[in-house]
């Protein structure tokens, strides 16, 4: 295995943190106990130091949208912000879209745009900013048009925590509304980020259940998974299962070095860490991977 792929990270620098481009106030930075050196961000060529210290060789950057900006306390990155850092660092850095299912054909535009002209690798969604479960009509389109442009789609399931005092989000994400979703979009490719907590087993017989269904243990410290959760990573689910962190809330160099002294199977903590993201997400090297005899 070479470098670790980081499939959930958020654009965490000076400039998004000072526009009000990270929905975190600094009562949700004490909460997860990030870094008080950090809370007014680190520039990317900082993270990249932070990524190398870990061994992590690409990170998927998230061109946040969260919720309507019509709504106080909405909030978006833009994918234009995002596409510079990527184009900058290519070798480093991949782009995920965000979905605004309020946006109508404009967002369906702007995620054709992100993929097809700036090279997203997929696709993002926070249901819990919208107020709208993951099996919502409103979604459709979104679905419809990752399955047209051939990317996975990757959602926050289980609970949310309060990012901001300023406006407090509903947890709309259990895992089993990917359900009927998987089952309308057999084609599509849908990632359950955030572990599903606290319907963990319920985001494991979702990718039990879906071929097209994978999840993703990031957003928790590795040490705090769930046991259930390793277990599956470990043993059937090892080619279901993606590493991401969710920077700034999990430091990638603590998520590394965690997973290592999960004690797992090498050719599990290899499609963890890496093979799995490759092949979902076709980057660089995928073919190798998928040429892999079982």
């Amino acid at each position: 295995m070479t470098g670790t792929i980081d499939i959930v990270c958020n654009l965490f620098d000076p400039t998004a943190v000072r526009l009000g481009q990270t929905g975190l106030d600094d009562a949700f930075k004490a909460q997860v106990r990030l870094d008080k050196r950090y809370w007014r961000g680190i520039p990317v060529s900082q993270y990249l130091r932070k990524m190398d210290r870990a061994g992590i060789e690409r990170s998927l950057l998230i061109a946040v949208r969260a919720g309507d900006l019509n709504v106080r306390g909405s909030f978006e990155l833009p994918i234009d912000r995002v596409a510079a850092v990527c184009a900058r660092w290519p070798d480093r850095f991949s782009g995920l879209a965000g979905v605004d299912p309020f946006r109508g054909m404009k967002g369906l535009a702007d995620l054709t745009y992100a993929v097809k002209e700036c090279g997203f690798v997929g696709a993002h969604l926070y249901p819990h900013w919208f107020g709208l479960a993951p099996d919502h009509a409103k979604y459709y389109p979104y679905y419809a048009k990752c399955a047209e442009l051939g990317v996975p789609i990757m959602m926050q399931v289980g609970h949310n925590l309060v990012y901001t005092r300023e406006r407090r989000l509903p947890s709309v994400g259990r895992p089993i509304t990917l359900d009927q979703v998987a089952i309308d979009f057999p084609e599509l490719t849908l990632i359950g980020i955030h572990i599903g907590v606290p319907w963990t087993d319920e985001m494991i017989s979702m990718c039990w259940k879906h071929p097209n269904v994978y999840t993703a243990g990031d957003a928790y410290a590795p040490r705090h998974w769930p046991a259930s959760y390793v277990h599956y990573l470990n043993t059937y689910g090892r080619d279901k299962v993606l590493f991401g962190t969710d920077w700034p809330v999990i430091d990638p160099e603590r998520a590394v070095r965690e997973v290592k002294e999960l004690g797992l199977r090498p050719e599990s903590e290899r499609a963890l860490m890496r093979d799995n993201a490759l092949r979902i997400f076709k980057l660089p090297g995928y073919k190798r991977v998928r040429s892999k005899k079982p």
